[in-house]
């Protein structure tokens, strides 16, 4: 084998199967969308995850003048922001939902707000873990049963900013789906949406039983009503509250 071919192969990238993968496919403008059934991942539970992080120059964070990276020279190899997961460090809670369509017609959403959490194991078989309010460095979690994908007709996975000052440009989000084969899958809210308060990030669609997750990334400057006129899930909507803690 020649050197240029085995450079070649080793610069080539592979993927580890499941949540223990070291490497991750990110969804992008340029390749929004990947097939779950040609990775044979069309079974068992698929985890959708929501973490978040804070821009240091948002906090007054570390400053990377000369003199600084003079002094400690290694700074400038690392990242440009820090784990912020308490409210003392950002006034804001984001939330994980999703817009669920089923084959036979039903219609309805999953989310914190109004303690709609679903459930795993009959329709809509999209539940949420839970609602994390402080940002801690679990997230919040959305699991659906892929068992029962062939009663699935599309599924919109979107993050909101729950009765806070909108802040989506001053948090790093990324939204990570965990197949129960093949690499993690990353879609990082990187745009600058300032007064944006919610966000379309990830839909998830039977296409003739093929289940292909494709990229949105659509900012949106109200709430879940908007995203539904945006995606025409032709749902009813009220103000709704979370319960006091």
């Amino acid at each position: 084998m020649a050197f240029w071919d085995s450079l070649k192969r080793e610069n080539h990238p592979h993927y580890e199967s499941g949540s223990a993968a070291s490497n991750a496919i990110e969804l992008t403008k340029r390749h929004p969308s990947v097939s779950l059934t040609k990775q044979g991942a069309t079974s068992g539970n698929l985890r959708v995850n929501l973490s978040w992080r804070m821009r240091t120059s948002d906090i007054g964070g570390r400053s990377r003048g000369s003199g600084s990276l003079l002094r400690h020279p290694f700074k400038m190899f690392q990242p440009d922001v820090v784990q912020a997961h308490t409210q003392g460090v950002v006034n804001v809670d984001l939330d994980l939902g999703c817009l669920y369509e089923l084959q036979d017609g039903a219609k309805g959403v999953v989310q914190p707000l109004g303690s709609l959490f679903g459930d795993l194991n009959v329709p809509p078989y999209v539940q949420l873990s839970g609602d994390d309010r402080f940002g801690s460095p679990s997230g919040e979690t959305i699991f659906v049963n892929l068992d029962h994908r062939e009663e699935i007709k599309r599924l919109l996975v979107f993050v909101y900013i729950y009765d806070q000052t909108p802040a989506f440009d001053r948090t790093h989000a990324v939204v990570t789906l965990y197949p129960s084969n093949g690499p993690r899958i990353e879609i990082n809210l990187e745009e600058r949406a300032p007064e944006a308060r919610s966000c379309a990030v990830v839909s998830i669609e039977n296409i003739k039983g093929d289940m292909v997750v494709r990229r949105e990334v659509q900012f949106v400057y109200g709430f879940q009503a908007e995203l539904d006129r945006l995606y025409g899930w032709g749902l009813q909507w009220g103000r709704g509250y979370k319960a006091k803690i």
